[in-house]
């Protein structure tokens, strides 16, 4: 660059915070790709088997800060089997040797074990973030290691993660006399906790806002914690009478409450009874994030008394046996509302409970903000999805379940095709879509023709022919993220997407109409690209030759790379 120095356009790259709009720019000559290189602290990798941890370190060597994602993301829903990888020691181990001064770790979905959680200890003297997101492989032991030795820890959060509890030492470990801790969430952790340890823990944590408890936290502990706190997201534990517990601790969680005016997010109320319902009234005024997707005790009456005060309520996660009377009273008090996200309360529950295509409709019409919908639900019109998409075009995520797969129009019997192609032409935004209930290719020629920003779209249950994948193929230019299942396409859908897959992040199919010949013709064709196939019933055998090519693929799992082939695959997902 002849008219700015070096230092100029590196001090203004330090206002460029996006990953996107950075590698946007290290792409525009050889001089910006090198003061972006080095003037990156903050790094994301999408893919833990996109590059390795070396190459990364090599690019970025002074980065501080490392996002890394493991397993598909089909993972949460145990689609993935287990022993499948997306191991963080290697990750661990690169960034010891690399980058001793790192302050941030961030891993999703990914296997971390007790000696990676000790080595990560050990290594690494300023580190001040550690969030664990749908992890496992690791105990309280691994916990221990963290708390004792990170000095300058400010959060740490084990968001659905799953930890072997080998004793309630963790939490006692944290440094003496002060932390600098800001953030805790142990509220996945099964297990007693050492009640005094927390509470010593609170009170010599000045600077504490989040703290996510678990079911095993009395409530009498909480009045305490809240006594000498200023949180702003408080996760309420079991928020449950224990043996020793009474009206007298009932009354101190609640006076405390009333003190708590800088609480703006509030959730958990795991096993909580329902005379703990109106405690929480006096905070309601001030929440703008509310939470009750484990708290099963909050049926319509309590939730609309709740409902009700929640006017400034940004995010709502709740339960679906609220029914669609509790939604038409988030629409009616709830008007900043801009995500919404309804659960399935019971599996075993009758097909009649739950909630219709009408309380979504009534959140679309008095909540115009909303941008952001995750919705399991019984029933959905097209014309309910039509009035949606009107009422509601800054979507940027829509996801929808129907409980029933292949269910049709509630009311005409038609397919969902027109009230899903209302939703992509109305929304131009939006970047995450699924689609469910009776689906025929026509969906996918709408979201091919209007979905121009959709990055990720997960598809169950729908489709005709090979034509609706090659439609969302042909189109949808800024995918990123396809997860398909149990649909009828086949190996004329997935070879006809190649032109597509190198700008894919990764393709995920199970249960559809794919051989071993298909896949192993598409690796064939594109060697930059990992072709895995997965087969939980035993090892896949390489040399079963021409016979074996009209085999129908259980999943396959397709993504780009820099690396090759990964060397940690198990016996039964097979690279070809």
């Amino acid at each position: 660059m002849p008219y700015f120095p070096e230092e100029v356009v590196g001090n203004i790259f330090g206002f460029v915070t996006s990953h996107r709009d950075r590698n946007a720019a290290s792409l525009v000559c050889q001089a910006w790709y090198r003061i972006e290189r080095l003037t990156r602290h903050l790094v994301f990798v999408c893919n833990c088997y996109a590059v390795r941890p070396e190459r990364v370190h090599e690019r970025f060597p002074f980065l501080r800060s490392l996002s890394v994602k493991g397993k598909p993301h089909f993972a949460d829903f145990s689609f993935v089997p287990a022993g499948w990888g997306a191991t963080a020691e290697p990750w661990v181990n690169a960034c010891a040797l690399a980058c001793p001064g790192l302050e941030e770790l961030r891993l999703k979905r990914m296997v971390v074990t007790d000696d990676c959680l000790k080595h990560l200890a050990h290594s690494f003297p300023n580190l001040k973030s550690i969030v664990l997101v749908s992890c496992d492989g690791f105990s309280t032991d691994g916990l221990a290691a963290i708390t004792t030795n990170c000095r300058f820890l400010r959060e740490l959060d084990l968001q659905e993660s799953r930890v072997e509890f080998r004793g309630r030492h963790w939490i006692s470990c944290f440094p003496k006399p002060s932390t600098s801790l800001e953030s805790l969430n142990f509220a996945c952790l099964n297990g007693v906790v050492n009640i005094h340890a927390l509470e010593r823990l609170v009170a010599r944590s000045p600077n504490l806002k989040s703290l996510r408890l678990n079911r095993a936290v009395p409530l009498a502990v909480l009045a305490k914690i809240l006594s000498c706190t200023r949180l702003v997201d408080l996760g309420t534990g079991s928020f449950a009478l224990g043996n020793n517990d009474g009206a007298g601790a009932l009354l101190r969680v609640y006076n405390a409450l009333q003190q708590c005016n800088t609480l703006k997010s509030l959730s958990g109320f795991w096993d909580s009874p329902r005379l703990i319902i109106p405690a929480i009234h006096s905070v309601c005024k001030n929440l703008t994030c509310l939470n009750l997707s484990s708290a099963p005790m909050f049926r319509t009456a309590d939730f609309i008394g709740v409902i009700r005060l929640c006017q400034n309520l940004r995010h709502l996660w709740v339960l679906d046996h609220i029914g669609d009377v509790g939604l038409n009273f988030v629409a009616s008090s709830c008007l900043e509302l801009q995500e919404l996200r309804v659960f399935r309360a019971n599996a075993d529950a009758l097909a009649s409970t739950g909630v219709t295509e009408q309380g979504l409709v009534a959140i679309s019409i008095g909540c115009r903000k909303l941008n952001a919908v995750f919705y399991f639900c019984r029933q959905m019109t097209n014309s309910a999805l039509i009035t949606i998409a009107k009422n509601c075009p800054r979507f940027m995520s829509f996801r929808l379940c129907v409980l029933q797969p292949r269910s049709a129009d509630a009311m005409t019997g038609q397919p969902l095709d027109e009230g899903f192609g209302a939703i992509v032409r109305s929304c131009k935004g939006l970047r995450r879509l699924s689609v469910s209930g009776l689906l025929t290719d026509s969906v996918f020629l709408y979201i091919g023709m209007y979905a121009e920003r959709l990055e990720m779209l997960s598809i169950a249950f729908a489709g005709d022919t090979d034509n609706g994948m090659i439609y969302v193929l042909n189109g949808c230019k800024n995918l990123k993220k396809l997860e398909i299942r149990s649909c009828p396409f086949g190996d004329t859908a997935l070879l006809a997407g190649m032109h597509r897959y190198e700008a894919l992040r990764s393709l995920w199919m199970s249960s559809c109409n794919i051989t071993l010949g298909g896949c192993r013709s598409l690796a064939a064709h594109m060697p930059s690209i990992n072709v895995e196939v997965i087969n939980e019933a035993g090892t896949i055998e390489e040399a079963d030759g021409d016979a074996s090519d009209a085999k129908k693929v259980e999943k396959l799992y397709l993504y780009r790379s820099v690396s090759g082939p990964r060397g940690d695959a198990p016996g039964f997902v097979k690279t070809l």
